[in-house]
């Protein structure tokens, strides 16, 4: 039986790892995470048994899907299998018919169930504006165009040095889009030669090329219903860049080999490192295509160009990636926090994150100082002791942007950095402390109605209070 099955199902195109006894499947499922498991429920002289091999299958990460064949008489044992989460049974003899018709069912479920997780998990981690961080007046303008497109079908073109966010602003468009729900699909132009390129946006017929073995959909049409982005576009050869203008003018695709034309409805989104005008005067990008992708430009600024953010960014990054990843939480010293506020950061975002992310790697302590810092960011400050110890020089960055719950525009990465005031005068330590603790209490909360622009609510949600709590204390002091 186990070499007729595996025949069959070898015959239809999938990989097949026979097993004759229970002790060598359960080797096997812990190598291979198979998509689909079956097994007899009655494996004579093994010691485990079809129960046990579909525990273990339904225990795999992903589980896998399991179907148990079952002797007559043995059906009651099979129902209680079903129970147990087998996704359906077998009685012996079965026909070959009717055990092919069960797998295509079972792997079809299978995949529906893993479309279904990828589908919410991408919208459980959304790529909505409260990921973007920056209150700088720069980012507020990008911020301002995404709202107003997003939920249009209008083609936009993302300019911006590389490590500026730009894949980060097309997934916001997507994900604030009536698209929301369908498929995503970046596309690097720059990481594939042109035939491959071709084939991975078009398509390919068998046959059509040598080892076109099988008919190929393109990604245009993987994004059927969604949004295509595609990233470096200015590498895009112009054969290619040919191509792609038919399916920005009419919205159709036509597969390599293939003569017929087949419609997609798809949003182009296209980003570029490099300014396109200077392409365009070199001959190296077509006029039309370049004017059927700047429907919307927007500019993603440099993070030179928006150094108050770089605070939320540390905050950000000490929060969500390196305490959430290792456990650990650091602080950074104030001097540090200069160092990075005066760098060019030619990288951007990007190597602001890779920074840090060293920085508390190599750090021998939870406390960043300016000698854990690579040589070019030590030089943006004039020498001077750095020492742990040094109270004026420690800085604190805990209030990163709350990124972990569902958001909206108003949340945008609003957050401040605390610790940026001034060392505290001697003369304070003679009040009573719960004075000094009010005083910076009623301060901070002023400070965080400021960066809501009054908005009790975000102010609320912001220092993670609630908004009866805000208004109390904003009663205790005579505020409004």
């Amino acid at each position: 039986m186990i070499q007729m099955v595996t025949e069959m199902l070898r015959a239809q195109g999938h990989e097949v790892i026979p097993c004759n006894n229970g002790d060598s499947a359960l080797e096997s499922m812990e190598a291979h995470t198979p998509e689909l498991v079956i097994t007899d429920l009655n494996l004579e002289k093994s010691r485990t048994q079809g129960l046990d091999i579909l525990q273990k299958a339904r225990a795999l990460n992903p589980p896998a899907i399991v179907i148990v064949i079952t002797g007559f008489g043995t059906v009651e044992t099979a129902v209680e299998a079903m129970k147990t989460g087998a996704y359906d049974y077998l009685e012996k003899p079965f026909k070959m018919e009717d055990f092919r018709l069960c797998v295509e069912r079972a792997l079809s479920y299978n995949q529906a169930i893993s479309e279904n997780v990828f589908l919410k998990r991408q919208l459980r981690d959304k790529f909505q504006f409260h990921r973007i961080i920056g209150t700088s007046r720069p980012m507020q303008e990008v911020f301002r165009i995404i709202e107003r497109v997003a939920d249009t079908d209008s083609t936009v073109l993302l300019l911006g040095e590389s490590g500026t966010g730009k894949e980060l602003a097309a997934r916001a468009l997507h994900f604030n889009s009536r698209r929301q729900f369908a498929a995503f699909v970046p596309v690097n132009c720059s990481a594939l030669p042109e035939n491959l390129l071709e084939s991975e946006l078009f398509g390919h017929r068998r046959g059509a090329f040598t080892g076109a073995i099988n008919d190929k959909k393109g990604l245009f049409q993987e994004a059927d219903g969604g949004t295509i982005f595609l990233d470096e576009i200015g590498s895009m050869s112009p054969m290619l860049q040919s191509r792609l203008l038919r399916v920005l003018q009419d919205r159709e695709v036509r597969r390599v080999g293939d003569n017929t034309p087949t419609h997609v409805n798809v949003r182009v989104l296209a980003a570029t490192n490099e300014p396109l005008e200077r392409r365009l005067k070199e001959g190296a990008f077509r006029e039309d295509v370049y004017y059927r992708l700047n429907v919307i430009p927007i500019q993603l600024p440099a993070l030179r160009e928006r150094r108050d953010d770089i605070p939320l960014l540390v905050g950000h990054f000490l929060k969500h990636k390196i305490h959430a990843r290792s456990g650990q939480p650091f602080q950074v010293t104030r001097r540090v926090m200069t160092a990075l506020s005066a760098y060019a950061w030619p990288g951007n975002v990007r190597e602001l994150e890779n920074v840090i992310e060293r920085t508390c790697a190599l750090s021998e302590g939870h406390v960043i100082t300016l000698a854990d810092l690579p040589a070019p960011l030590r030089e943006c400050v004039p020498a001077a002791g750095d020492e742990p110890g040094s109270e004026t020089d420690h800085l604190v960055v805990p209030h990163a942007p709350d990124i972990s719950g569902p958001g909206a525009p108003a949340q945008r990465g609003v957050a401040t950095a605390a610790g940026l005031a001034g060392p505290m005068a001697p003369g304070l330590l003679l009040k009573p402390l719960k004075d000094f603790l009010r005083e910076q209490e009623i301060a901070y909360l002023h400070r965080a109605l400021s960066h809501t622009n009054g908005d009790k609510e975000q102010a609320a949600e912001l220092l993670g209070i609630s908004l009866a709590t805000l208004y109390r204390k904003l009663a205790e002091v005579g505020s409004d």
